[in-house]
């Protein structure tokens, strides 16, 4: 295999492990509402962090307001578009994590998210464009590799619901508390598909960089315009929540200010490092069309690997059968290998 395709898949798996990661220093903030945290943490990973990408996309002499006005209105309309519409599945994310854990809901929201994400772009982008032909992108080596990853995802979430089905009656009546399995499952299949429009956005917006701009930083300002977008949508809804539920004393608590606001930014900086990772590992895939078009299909199903590892390290298997390990440990193997698929056919 091409030494760059394996450089480019490593990066993005830096890049997954990160977002992956991105719920440990949020499990360390204090005395904050779920609202409040969540739009602390999304002005960082969706705003700051994003925005500092897009800075490093723009050559020296040139602006970002330069960019967007030489761009064509209606691709920047439609990536920020996507952007709102992917920010409903960046919303529901959180709320998929507090209803089915770490591992379980990122598995099934992105499991979702991978395939769908994959394969709309192409078609809602022929919709527009047919004359351009986008849907020869999901060639059959390309809808292998995301039925292979769908594979691997339905074995894990079918580990997750025998977990869920083998818990104690401790641990069941505490789960009926704070989570709610069966809805749990309903808002992360929402949050998968509307999550997919993140990639529907970056392929409205692929064109959006200065010639001038170093292949490896291409899709940044795009993303930027996504999260942009998806900054909107949760900043409402947290907003509304704070008032709903009057926990705008939150922001008033000094004494956890300097420690909710440092794992806010790093669970933001984490949590960005994703797309940042996409956007320098997908220019050493150039060789391979599929794996290029894969690419995002590629970060989630790693994010839901690395996600079942900080699962297993949180102890959120804990006290499951071998079988069911067995069944966790055998998705988890599927979607390791699911990117050296494509190659292989």
């Amino acid at each position: 295999m091409d030494i760059n395709i394996i450089i480019g898949l490593f990066i993005i798996a830096i890049g997954s492990f990160c977002q992956s990661s991105c719920y440990v220093p949020i499990n360390k903030i204090k005395e904050w509402s779920w609202e409040s945290y969540w739009l602390v943490q999304g002005f960082f990973a969706w705003l700051v962090f994003p925005f500092l990408g897009t800075i490093a996309a723009i050559p020296e002499g040139n602006s970002i307001s330069e960019l967007l006005l030489q761009t064509d209105t209606f691709h920047l309309l439609m990536t920020i578009l996507f952007g709102v519409l992917w920010g409903v599945g960046g919303l529901t994310f959180g709320l998929s994590m507090r209803y089915l854990g770490v591992a379980l809901g990122q598995s099934i929201s992105l499991g979702t998210c991978a395939a769908l994400g994959t394969i709309m772009g192409p078609v809602i982008l022929n919709t527009f464009y047919p004359e351009l032909n986008p849907m020869k992108q999901l060639t059959g080596a390309v809808m292998i590799g995301v039925l292979v990853t769908l594979i691997g995802i339905a074995i894990i979430g079918i580990a997750g619901a025998m977990r869920a089905a083998t818990l104690a009656p401790e641990t069941s009546k505490a789960n009926k508390k704070g989570n709610s399995f069966y809805k749990g499952i309903i808002i992360a299949l929402l949050c998968g598909f509307m999550s997919g429009c993140f990639n529907v956005g970056l392929t409205f917006g692929q064109n959006i960089h200065f010639t001038a701009t170093p292949a490896l930083f291409h899709t940044l300002p795009a993303t930027f315009l996504v999260t942009l977008g998806g900054f909107f949508t949760n900043a409402v809804y947290c907003l509304y929540q704070n008032n709903k539920n009057h926990t705008w004393g939150d922001y008033a608590k000094g004494n956890t200010w300097g420690n909710n606001l440092v794992f806010c930014i790093l669970a933001g900086g984490l949590w960005y490092s994703q797309f940042f990772g996409l956007s320098l590992g997908k220019n050493f895939l150039l060789s391979s069309p599929a794996l290029l078009t894969l690419s995002f299909c590629i970060l989630m199903a790693q994010n839901v690997v690395f996600s079942n590892i900080w699962g297993i390290i949180l102890q959120e298997w804990k006290g499951c059968s071998k079988k069911v390990i067995a069944i966790l440990i055998l998705g988890v193997i599927i979607l390791m290998i699911s990117p050296f698929i494509p190659q292989l056919i």
